[in-house]
């Protein structure tokens, strides 16, 4: 019993420690690896080589995939490409169901770009459709940031997801995260969309700042500030060509080796690693490059993604050193029995990412810190498959969307743009992560059955 009240004490001062302290969550998580050490009575010499390596060995595998992913999403975001998704997709769906267009146009920018950039970079837009087709602002704001926030929190290259990835050991098997993912933000996106829907009909007094929401003409401008956009196969490249290599290398590696073991087999599963294809995604991504000195602005695109990306580099690896520690003490073993005699598998990572996600905001802390933890248990929890840890990721997910609210920059960002007043804002978008976490893992727990 004294293993787990040490535990609980550890997710206690990793959330008062991010929440009341305001210590960074890289902070946090290494004090808590270190404290874990002394805790658990791990001999002191060793403690620091098992942070090390647990930090170094997380960053190793996935590390440069989550640099590659972010500057990826910050060209897109530059470029305008974001735009020229969203206007493909309403050409293709057309406006007669907007909250539905919205949600998808949701669901596939925010693969690559985070959902709070994707919100801003969308909301005129949103509100300029919500305008135009006399809908409720509210309903379209739920339903584009439900729609961002289901891939987000589920779909890899986001750097949560892939984070989550790396510390269940399945860097070199993104492909399966990947194809599990889109089924599950999918089916929580249409959970997130039928919320919405039931703020179509209503009349919703919003926050009044003396300026006009939108119109089309706002939205115009808007979009002329990006000059001339690229076009749809251009904006798509540099997301679904990288995740279709990924899916096909994994194909290649199945053991029936559908593609051979020649010269298409060995092509096939190189580009097929992340690196790799996320590496061809950013030499696509490069095409949407739009200045007269292109090279100037390469530079200016990955010194912006590597700032980006460095506090979410730092928050992996000391999530990575966390659960090293974790790792060679008797918790797993113990937490293991324990919670296998209770049963409830899949909805324990599921609790603890919840709770997370609910007490100190961040998805991605949540994502981090819940897969360290319980990627020593999983052989006891009867996960220790790659299925099963492919599932773990996605229970894991679900509890790192439960729920969104007042200590999550996200939130702000949807009530803000939106001008949804606060009380609103919880009846809206908060209800709906709620519902989209719920739906996340009965959905994962139903996969399982079918898939374990």
């Amino acid at each position: 019993m004294g293993l787990v009240l040490i535990l609980f004490a550890l997710i206690a001062f990793i959330v008062v420690a991010t929440t009341k302290l305001k210590l960074h969550p890289f902070l946090a998580l290494l004090a808590a690896a270190l404290i874990a050490g002394f805790a658990y009575q791990l001999p002191t010499l060793e403690i620091g080589g098992h942070i090390a390596r647990g930090f170094g060995g997380i960053l190793g595998g996935i590390g440069i995939v989550i640099a590659f992913g972010t500057i990826i999403g910050v060209i897109l975001e530059r470029s305008g490409a974001a735009i020229t998704m969203a206007e493909t997709v309403i050409r293709l769906l057309g406006e007669r169901f907007p909250t539905l267009t919205v949600s998808i146009i949701g669901y596939l920018v925010s693969i690559p770009v985070f959902c709070d950039s994707g919100y801003v970079i969308l909301n005129s837009l949103k509100n300029a459709l919500a305008a135009r087709m006399k809908v409720s602002v509210v309903a379209m704001s739920v339903a584009l940031a439900t729609g961002l926030y289901a891939t987000h929190t589920f779909v890899p290259p986001t750097p949560g997801p892939i984070a989550a990835a790396g510390n269940l050991g399945l860097e070199s098997n993104l492909g399966l995260v990947i194809l599990v993912g889109l089924v599950v933000a999918f089916v929580t996106a249409m959970a997130g969309l039928f919320w919405a829907n039931r703020f179509i009909g209503k009349d919703i007094e919003l926050e009044d700042d003396g300026a006009p929401l939108m119109d089309a003409d706002s939205f115009q401008t808007m979009r002329d500030s990006y000059g001339e956009l690229p076009g749809p196969a251009k904006a798509f490249a540099p997301i679904f060509v990288p995740i279709l290599l990924i899916c096909l290398g994994t194909v290649a590696a199945l053991p029936a080796r559908p593609l051979g073991e020649g010269g298409l087999y060995t092509l096939v599963a190189f580009l097929g690693q992340p690196v790799f294809a996320l590496a061809v995604g950013l030499a696509l991504a490069c095409t949407l490059l739009k200045s007269d000195n292109k090279l100037q602005e390469f530079h200016d695109r990955i010194a912006e993604g590597i700032v980006a990306s460095a506090p979410i580099l730092l928050i992996t690896g000391a999530g990575g050193a966390f659960g090293a520690v974790l790792t060679v003490t008797p918790l797993g073993d113990y937490l293991g029995e324990t919670l296998s005699a209770l049963g409830i598998g899949l909805f324990m990572p599921f609790l603890v990412a919840a709770a997370l996600k609910t007490a100190q905001g961040s998805s991605t802390v949540s994502l981090v810190t819940t897969s360290a933890m319980v990627a020593p248990m999983l052989g006891q929890l009867g996960l220790d498959s790659e299925m099963g840890r492919v599932l773990t990721v996605m229970a894991i997910g679900a509890g790192a969307m439960t729920v969104s609210h007042a200590n999550d920059s996200f939130f702000w960002v949807v009530t803000q743009f939106s001008r949804m007043k606060v009380v609103t804002a919880y009846q809206a978008q908060t209800m709906a992560t709620l519902i989209q976490g719920i739906v996340g893992i009965i959905t994962v727990w139903l996969l399982s059955l079918v898939l374990l």
